[in-house]
């Protein structure tokens, strides 16, 4: 298992992950099989999205934070219930095949870590499982 370290620098924020997953199943020469990405954080969580347009991330956020409000009254007395419920929508998931030894993402997709309680330091594991 490989563990990936993050900074995120805003409360709310998407964070393309693609690249770094991609070194990872690089790095540890995997031609063919899957790889399982866990977020180990309760206010956190992975979604797979478009990543060629950054509108969409933002897009993705403020339609998040007018669902789902800051200080809605929630009963969690922490201040962070409403990133406890975005996180519960993203997952904390994602299970990607790997072919050629790169990701098999659709052409517009990308991996993001999805941060709703930051700026926080984060890490996603990663575990790849070769195909015999």
């Amino acid at each position: 298992m490989e563990r990936l370290s993050l900074k995120t620098n805003k409360r709310s924020e998407l964070v393309d992950i693609t690249g770094k997953i991609q070194a990872l199943i690089s790095k540890a020469e995997i031609s063919s099989g899957v790889c399982l990405i866990f977020c180990p954080h309760t206010t956190a969580g992975l979604t797979i999205n478009e990543n060629a347009d950054p509108s969409v991330k933002s897009d993705i956020i403020n339609t998040l934070n007018k669902v789902i409000p800051e200080g809605a009254g929630y009963a969690h007395s922490e201040g962070n219930a409403d990133s406890h419920v975005k996180s519960s929508l993203f997952g904390s998931s994602l299970s990607i095949f790997i072919e050629g030894g790169k990701l098999i993402l659709g052409i517009w997709q990308g991996i993001y870590f999805c941060e709703s309680d930051g700026p926080r330091q984060r890490e996603v594991w990663v575990k790849m499982i070769k195909d015999k």
